[in-house]
């Protein structure tokens, strides 16, 4: 506890924290944490030792997150700081006994660990911990349908599960994505059509938190089965042309159904977004990355009985790496601080850099193959920026440049 008195500047981490990290996992009850927040700085030394440690590591883990999105004078010095922070709230959540007791608080902290790991590039350790996470989900109910399970709770106690819910979901799904290994939330009867607007301070501009959430948590619906599971299991995401015909269908339906902030995306719209409510361009911007990735992931599958459609491929992969770019350019750089986003952007620059390379004599001068191999030299230029002092980016500079 002590560790968390010498923490400099705690007040503006959460504010970051609230700033750069909320809007695109907005799971946390902010009047609430505010309030036990500021009544926890409002006690004495020794009363605040006393605190409850869940609460505290909370507290921990947002510093963490905070750090990772602020600039220090060093990357080492901002990695060590980061890491002890976050293992101040591992050390919190044990002085808790969280693996006995799980409890709101203590699963809201272990999605937000499971983050920092991987932004911490410890991928490994985050599927780990994740693995943990979701059995204490289970354990709490969270998987289930708060109105059965706890019919008497104020509704927005019955939001609050449903949200974290659906942090957890939503983490174990497109995470699945990404390393190809079988997801585990699967079992749960709570109903996307049930979280709905309760006094949603975040509204503006045509979007919400709410409206966000259950966008996300419609496309992953659809991911873990379609995706998720066959990847898995190095099994073809469709059969035959037919089947992958339908499955796109399906996922442009969705896409048309989101809200319209949401689907509004070229560089204008994103920008003037950005202006009036850069917490709606972050969703926005997450929410178009993880689709238009699936999209690609959808068309590039190929097999003997199937080829991949090329055109549709580099399409949604431009659109997909696109957002990224975005990201990037609006907010100062932050994209590549997410584990997420870093890695889809760099599959999908190796998905276009293969095609491209393969591509046919005669598309020299096709606008696609252009404007694909645009995307690549983008890709390899960001990368270079970092390449000094990130040993990751180097070594992915160095892979696509094979391609140029």
């Amino acid at each position: 506890m002590s560790n968390l008195f010498k923490a400099e500047h705690p007040f503006s981490l959460v504010a970051k924290y609230f700033d750069a990290v909320d809007p695109v996992y907005p799971m946390l009850q902010r009047d609430t944490f505010e309030h036990d927040y500021n009544q926890f700085w409002s006690h004495g030394p020794v009363e605040r030792t006393n605190a409850d440690a869940s609460l505290v590591a909370l507290i921990f883990v947002m510093l963490a997150m905070g750090t990772q999105f602020v600039d220090l004078p060093s990357l080492e010095e901002k990695e060590q700081t980061a890491e002890f922070y976050v293992s101040a709230s591992h050390q919190a959540l044990r002085m808790f006994s969280y693996l006995a007791r799980p409890s709101m608080r203590s699963i809201q902290t272990m999605v937000l660990i499971t983050y920092f790991l991987m932004n911490d590039n410890h991928a490994s350790d985050a599927w780990a911990f994740a693995g943990i996470l979701q059995r204490q989900a289970y354990a709490l109910g969270l998987n289930r349908d708060p109105s059965i399970v706890t019919p008497n709770a104020h509704p927005l106690e019955m939001q609050q599960r449903r949200k974290v819910w659906q942090a957890v979901y939503i983490q174990d799904t497109f995470l699945s994505v990404i390393i190809k290994l079988p997801p585990t939330v699967t079992h749960t009867d709570v109903r996307i059509e049930d979280l709905v607007e309760i006094d949603d301070s975040s509204f503006e501009h045509g979007g919400s938190d709410t409206s966000f959430i259950r966008s996300m948590w419609n496309l992953a619906g659809i991911v873990q089965g379609t995706i998720c599971t066959p990847r898995s299991l190095d099994h073809a995401i469709c059969q035959n042309a037919a089947e992958r015909a339908r499955l796109v269908a399906h996922f442009q339906k969705i896409y048309k159904s989101l809200p319209l902030p949401f689907r509004t995306f070229n560089e204008t719209a994103i920008c003037e977004l950005a202006r009036r409510s850069r917490r709606l361009a972050r969703q926005t911007l997450f929410l178009t990355s993880n689709y238009f990735h699936c999209l690609m992931l959808i068309n590039a599958d190929e097999h003997e009985s199937m080829a991949c459609d090329i055109k549709a491929t580099l399409e949604a992969a431009h659109e997909a790496v696109n957002s990224f770019f975005l990201f990037h350019t609006i907010f100062d750089g932050e994209a590549g601080v997410w584990f997420h986003f870093q890695h889809r952007a760099f599959s999908e620059a190796m998905i276009i850099a293969e095609l491209v390379k393969n591509k046919p004599p005669e598309s020299n001068m096709d606008p696609l193959y252009m404007v694909a191999k645009t995307d690549i030299l983008k890709m390899v230029g960001m990368l270079q920026v970092s390449s000094e002092q990130d040993v990751v980016a180097r070594t992915r500079m160095g892979v696509l440049s094979n391609y140029l």
